[in-house]
Order: C-alpha cells, then sequence, then structure tokens
C-alpha cells in the first residue's frame, strides 16, 4: 500500500481502477473477484486495451458487455481496431518501423482479435468507451486516460501534467488538487509535484515490471486520500495454455510475456 497524502474534504469515494486486460481473462476474472471481494469501492474505472495481445478477446468482451454502470476508458489497441490496421499500407506502431517483425506480428493480432470480438465488439469500443474521463470529487480533481487526453500512445511528461493542471486550477478555483490516472506503460508509476500526482498501476493483464502478478489500482479521496496498487496472483498457466490452444498471431511471444511480465520478443 502506497499513501501519497491527504487533504480535508466532507466525505469519501473510493475507485477501482482495472486497466490494460488485453485479452486475459484469468487475470480480469481473479481482478473482478479482488473488487468484489472489497466494500469500500464505490466505482470502477477501466483504462483501455482491454481485447488484443492475449488469448481470449472475446470472452472478455462478454464480461464487460454487462456492466453498464462502469466507466470505459478506450486505449491505443482499441484504436487500431476501429481503425482497421491492418488494411493500411505500411502501417506502424507507436513510431517503429513498418519492416519490424513485431509490428507485423502484432498488426496480424489486432486482426485476429477483430474477428474474435465481431460487430459486438466494434460496438462496444465505438459507443462505450471514451477519450477520458473525468470526475470531481469534493477539491479534487480525477483524469481517467489510458496514455493521455491528447493521445493514446504515450503518457504525459510531468512538465506536460504541470501545463495542465495550471490550466486546470485556472478553470476551476475550487480544485486544490489535480490527479492524472493513465495506464499504457504496464509499469508503475507515482509522481508529485505539490498539488499534482500522476499514477500508474501497472498492467491488471499484462505487466511488464517483471513482476508475474496483475495488477490494480485503488484511489480513495476525500476525508483520507490514499493510493493502493494491489498486486494479485492468477492461474498464469492457464493463460500461456489457451494462447498455445488458441494460436493467435504473435502467441509465443505472448506466451513469455506473461510467463515473464516483461516484454519477450524473440520469436519473430
Amino acid at each position: 500500500m502506497k499513501s501519497l497524502g491527504r487533504f480535508r474534504g466532507m466525505a469519501s469515494k473510493t475507485f477501482a481502477i482495472v486497466l490494460d486486460v488485453h485479452g486475459n481473462l484469468e487475470a480480469l476474472k481473479t481482478a473482478l473477484s479482488v473488487i468484489s471481494a472489497r466494500k469500500d469501492v464505490d466505482e470502477v474505472i477501466y483504462l483501455g486495451d482491454y481485447f488484443s495481445l492475449g488469448p481470449a478477446p472475446k470472452e472478455v468482451l462478454d464480461i464487460l458487455t454487462p456492466m453498464n454502470d462502469n466507466v470505459f476508458v478506450r486505449g491505443n489497441h482499441e484504436r487500431y481496431i476501429i481503425e482497421k490496421l491492418w488494411t493500411q499500407e505500411n502501417p506502424t506502431l507507436e513510431g517503429m518501423s513498418p519492416d519490424d517483425p513485431v509490428v507485423k506480428g502484432i498488426v496480424e493480432h489486432q486482426k485476429w482479435t477483430a474477428e474474435q470480438i465481431g460487430d459486438a465488439g466494434i460496438d462496444f469500443i465505438k459507443n462505450r468507451t471514451h477519450i477520458s474521463h473525468r470526475e470531481v470529487f469534493d477539491s479534487t480533481l480525477i483524469e481517467f486516460s489510458h496514455a493521455w487526453y491528447e493521445r493514446d500512445d504515450k503518457p504525459p511528461t510531468m512538465e506536460e501534467a504541470k501545463t495542465w493542471r495550471n490550466h486546470v486550477k485556472k478553470a476551476n478555483p475550487d480544485i486544490e488538487m489535480c490527479i492524472f490516472i493513465h495506464g499504457h506503460i504496464h509499469v508503475p508509476r507515482m509522481d508529485e509535484d505539490s498539488d499534482l500526482k500522476i499514477l500508474c498501476p501497472a498492467s491488471t493483464g499484462i505487466p511488464f515490471d517483471g513482476i508475474t502478478k496483475g495488477a490494480i489500482g485503488f484511489l480513495t479521496v476525500g476525508d483520507d486520500f490514499n493510493w493502493e496498487v494491489h498486486r494479485f496472483d492468477y492461474d498464469l498457466n492457464a493463460t500461456i495454455d489457451l494462447l498455445e490452444e488458441r494460436q493467435p498471431p504473435f502467441y509465443k511471444n505472448l506466451q513469455n510475456t506473461v510467463k515473464y511480465a516483461e516484454i519477450r520478443n524473440e520469436y519473430v
């Protein structure tokens, strides 16, 4: 548990943050059981990258679709799907060369994922996900995004976040604390600058920090301020075995990424 400080308020609200599931059904199911076991969660926020780069995109969609009360933010992998990245001439990812075998494998995986989730998945992405989500609780403003509200493939630098904070406070004089929570990087982040906090809980489905445990963020604001990154064990072997069974594009790399909790691209 990591606490970043306290500030005054009239009440408290606790958010659970699920992020970067990436088609990892076992991790998602375990994360939801962890959340449901807690009695203090008021709202669940999902920060994008739900389906791609895992063995079970359709099953993840089936779990998320009935959740009408939760907030879903769109990730870069959702954009790849609705833009049909695989149909573009020389498609690229995050500045990588289109000739890179890793890029080619991931692009093919996007096509496979789109086929798995079908029209229902496209509808979910287009109509249920948002570029970012903002909440104000008492004197605290929280911005939830996959990476950054201006882009989905690179989170804010501290300088960018400071500029954002200054604009927010100028437009909203009653705000005393600005919190920006993002995903995308798959590793924990906890940066501070006085009344600004930038937080990332790693990844629920495919962490890249060498810790083979899923991650959920729990944020409490109000009378108590608390930030907790909860790491949980789940059945890694079930995910690895399902990748072997279904053999989607890029699956051997994904097996090792899940197994070692770090990017492993030796199979290209």
